[in-house]
């Protein structure tokens, strides 16, 4: 099943590619169907704060007419920044599961560590799901971009 959201989340970031923006999608699910989706979209919408998680939290926030959303899940194809792990975790989502590792600004395992927050053990998280398409697709928006 991670697998599969996963791959909705990828299909997300493929769109955000083909916009010009950093390739990250996300998707909300909630008692087993996506509610929510996100992609990138900070030049398009000229949003600091265009995160595809953010974008995916809002939507899903509308949808099911609630801030706190206990017993959802977040996949995304990038760990989140401390921006967007801010976010999940003000939402009180409960798992959060991502693709590609972020040792610039990722702030579950690789620059920060989600495990040393305060209150850390209420969101289960896993991260490497489908990492190797994950990644590939940040890179080879990244040659492009560097190629124009």
């Amino acid at each position: 099943m991670d697998k599969f959201f996963m791959e909705e989340a990828l299909k997300e970031a493929k769109k955000a590619f083909e916009e010009n923006e950093i390739p990250v999608g996300a998707v909300v699910v909630f008692e087993g169907r996506i509610v929510a989706k996100g992609r990138n979209n900070r030049n398009m919408e000229q949003d600091i704060a265009g995160h595809a998680e953010l974008m995916a939290l809002r939507t899903a926030g509308k949808v099911l007419g609630l801030h706190k959303l206990v017993n959802a899940s977040i996949y995304t194809t990038l760990e989140p920044c401390p921006m967007c792990l801010g976010a999940i975790i003000q939402s009180r989502i409960k798992n959060l599961y991502f693709g590609a590792y972020d040792k610039k600004l990722g702030a579950v395992e690789s620059f920060m560590k989600y495990k040393e927050f305060p209150d850390s053990s209420k969101t289960n998280i896993q991260g490497g799901i489908l990492e190797i398409e994950a990644s590939n697709l940040l890179k080879e928006f990244f040659i492009k971009m560097r190629n124009k």
